[in-house]
């Protein structure tokens, strides 16, 4: 968030920075969304709605499950949130009590750490690599287990992952499944990331689970970051407790996002043309990136993230990220918070940006680590 802070204020003094820090879509809400906002709020009505969300909206994201994965889900499972975050929220606060295990996997996404950490729980974060494809197995598990002495309460998964791009095969996550249904462990599944896979598998863990809690979003696909709204898919037992809980710290998601991200839900032929611009700024990032000394440590196997080895230039990757942004504007994440123990060693650089950012930024990269 320095990084970024740092970035931000650069560009208040009118200084042309490129940011390949965040993971913010360049491309706006699908055009049917931003057009079904603007008659709502010529309407003027907006209110709160049913806690779970609107219902033709979760509707139409049971009807998606269908067209995309075959599956035929029961829309009464279905709680929009106020963005993803809120579903994790709702998620640790209903599965969790003060001092449970809870697994994730190293390198990953911060929030997760902090937000469990927050409520009283026990993180304990598992290194992944390429041996296991970048993926959480059982006998990494049960490994856990015996090291801290205690039974792992929750395991949560990113697939695909932020920020490696690593993608979980339907063998692993059924895999994971399995394990935590013989144990009694609750098992949550992060698909935010899903519609971005470009080799591997995408499988939601609906398609071998009807006990995992699947927790997903329209800020990346749907280019609907600003707009928070997200969505969970929950076992039938939980969906009251759940409801609940969300009447209580919500009371519900935005009505006007809700009725913006039913329409997004028609506009896939306008995101699947994004999507065909981050592949063309993977393919970019793909030939340029080892060239420059910053090899991959990861696949690039989905979402719109390059996790590259920067310890050919430096073991302090902070630093290394700030030089860059003084001396040449271009943002990337220090690899730190994703991985508190050997991240120095590595950058994330989005590829979610503009074909011509992308250019700009490698060309100007190469010149600076040409002159270092």
């Amino acid at each position: 968030m320095d990084i970024l802070a740092e970035a931000t204020r650069l560009r208040g003094e009118g200084h042309q920075v490129i940011s390949m820090a965040v993971g913010q879509p360049a491309h706006p809400a699908p055009a049917v969304a931003r057009t079904a906002a603007a008659r709502a709020l010529e309407a003027g009505r907006l209110g709160y709605t049913d806690a779970l969300g609107l219902k033709s909206l979760r509707q139409a994201i049971a009807a998606r499950y269908k067209r995309e994965h075959g599956i035929d889900l029961d829309p009464n499972r279905v709680a929009v949130t106020t963005g993803s975050s809120a579903a994790f929220n709702l998620a640790f606060l209903q599965l969790f009590n003060p001092g449970d295990l809870v697994v994730i996997t190293r390198p990953g996404y911060p929030a997760y750490r902090n937000i469990l950490a927050a409520l009283g729980l026990k993180v304990v974060e598992i290194a992944v690599g390429p041996e296991t494809g970048h993926a959480l197995t059982p006998a990494a598990l049960e490994a856990a287990e015996r090291e801290q002495g205690a039974r792992v309460a929750g395991v949560l998964i990113a697939s695909p992952a932020n920020p490696t791009g690593a993608v979980h095969t339907r063998d692993a996550i059924a895999a994971l499944d399995a394990w935590c249904a013989d144990r009694g462990v609750a098992f949550i599944s992060d698909e935010i990331y899903h519609g971005l896979t470009w080799s591997g598998e995408e499988t939601t863990a609906l398609a071998v689970s009807d006990t995992a809690v699947v927790i997903n979003s329209f800020s990346k696909y749907f280019c609907m970051t600003g707009w928070r709204i997200g969505w969970m898919v929950l076992p039938a037992d939980l969906v009251r407790p759940v409801e609940c809980l969300a009447q209580s710290l919500y009371i519900s998601p935005p009505e006007l996002s809700q009725i913006a991200a039913e329409a997004a839900l028609d506009g896939t032929e306008e995101m699947d043309a994004v999507r065909d611009g981050y592949r063309q700024n993977r393919s970019l990032l793909a030939d340029r990136l080892p060239a420059l000394g910053l090899p991959f440590a990861a696949p690039m196997d989905g979402a719109f993230y390059a996790w590259v080895d920067a310890s050919g230039h430096t073991n302090d990757s902070m630093a290394f990220a700030r030089q860059m942004l003084a001396d040449i504007h271009v943002a990337t994440t220090p690899g730190r918070d994703f991985d508190p123990i050997d991240g120095g060693r590595y950058l994330r650089l989005s590829y979610a940006g503009s074909h011509e950012e992308m250019t700009t930024g490698l060309a100007r990269m190469e010149d600076w680590l040409g002159k270092r």
